[in-house]
């Protein structure tokens, strides 16, 4: 089967692109820019890259002439000059979707959030449900992933949270009164997408996905600070206080240890669904436990963060 993905360089999409390529597909990946991960990816046989956006409907039927199906990953969670939420995941939804139908692709599967949702106050939030819905309405067989979070090898998740553990001794839980997320693999979320694509199952259906243990954020931070062998002191801290370091480290990091749209999710919560779906089958429901053994596996390399981490006060007074 010829497959596109969408965001194929990002962390669901590249760990899917591999399965995909390994289990014998063609695998069309759409990536913005060339970097390490797409040349990492470009070495396994049967994967092509094209080097575009979702701004550009014709680009995009080019790339996907001949693709059975699309796998819609691109999204961002946090607006960057051009690239917001309604150019990226409204408008570049309708553009695949356009694409996909001149292409003649019979399937689209999107990967959303688990608590997207319409006027709910978030732009992240109400821009994906808004490209959930553009899904629902475009007359192909599509199936909607509504994921909670997502964590493994390459995610910013167990990526960022260590490097905050090797840096501070100290983790402030988002809201003095916090708020359960349930953590899901991502080798879960890559098995359920390829069932969609390979099976055909969950046809026309919006399902939800998490991981198989409820808990605090805090106590998913002591697991991780034990498995690297951290100390660390967990304390509460008011959710206007998390806003104001979203909105600095936004400006002041090339990736932020926290965005505004992630503190708004932790607020919330990432553990029960903002909107009509359905559970998965039996089968597909994820069994993977956020263990010592999985924490490890996802682990990058030990560090602090370090100058690298942080733009040049040329690129903060741009963003200012």
């Amino acid at each position: 089967m010829k497959i596109a993905i969408t965001g194929g360089t990002g962390f669901v999409g590249g760990n899917l692109a591999r399965s995909l390529a390994i289990r014998g597909h063609e695998v069309v990946l759409i990536a913005r820019g060339m970097d390490r991960r797409v040349e990492s990816l470009r070495q396994l046989m049967r994967l092509n890259v094209a080097l575009i956006g979702t701004d550009d409907e014709d680009k995009l039927f080019q790339a996907m002439t001949g693709c059975e199906a699309v796998v819609h990953c691109a999204g961002i969670n946090r607006e960057i000059g051009s690239q917001t939420y309604q150019r990226v995941h409204i408008e570049g939804t309708r553009k695949l979707v356009g694409a996909a139908r001149r292409a003649g692709v019979r399937k689209i599967v999107m990967l959303s959030f688990l608590r997207a949702r319409p006027a709910c106050g978030s732009p992240y939030h109400e821009s994906k449900w808004a490209a959930e819905e553009i899904i629902r309405a475009s007359g192909l067989d599509y199936t909607i992933l509504k994921s909670g979070m997502i964590y493994g090898k390459g995610d910013h998740m167990l990526d960022h949270l260590s490097h905050s553990l090797y840096t501070f001794p100290l983790f402030g839980s988002v809201g003095f009164r916090e708020q359960p997320v349930r953590p899901v693999a991502v080798e879960d979320v890559v098995r359920i997408l390829q069932s969609s694509l390979e099976e055909n199952r969950l046809s026309d259906r919006t399902v939800y996905v998490t991981g198989p243990e409820e808990m605090l954020l805090s106590e998913a931070v002591r697991r991780v600070a034990r498995v690297i062998g951290k100390k660390t002191f967990i304390f509460p801290m008011p959710v206007w206080f998390h806003f104001v370091l979203g909105w600095i480290f936004e400006r002041c990091m090339k990736v932020p240890l926290i965005a505004l749209a992630q503190v708004h999710i932790l607020a919330e919560g990432v553990h029960w669904e903002g909107a009509p779906a359905t559970n998965l089958p039996e089968d597909l429901v994820p069994q993977t436990s956020f263990n010592d053994d999985q924490i490890r596996r996802g682990l990058p390399v030990g560090s602090p963060f370090g100058r690298s981490d942080f733009k040049s006060l040329r690129d903060i007074f741009k963003c200012a």
